[in-house]
């Protein structure tokens, strides 16, 4: 599958996203690492087709 880089998507599809991935972490353990919070955003998108290139640490 082709991915679709984050950068590419305007800035309303980033906003629904961002909002169906905020749904999405009420479904999980809160967490205050920023670099946990990152990974699971970068696997969130991976399962829909879209890379997000953010570094951790």
């Amino acid at each position: 599958m082709k991915m679709i880089e984050w950068e590419s998507l305007d800035r309303d599809e980033q906003i629904k996203l961002r909002e169906e991935f905020g749904y999405y972490l009420d479904s999980l353990p809160p967490t205050c690492s920023l670099d946990m919070k990152i990974a699971r955003f970068n696997e969130w998108l991976s399962d829909r087709g879209i890379s997000f290139e953010k570094e951790m640490g």
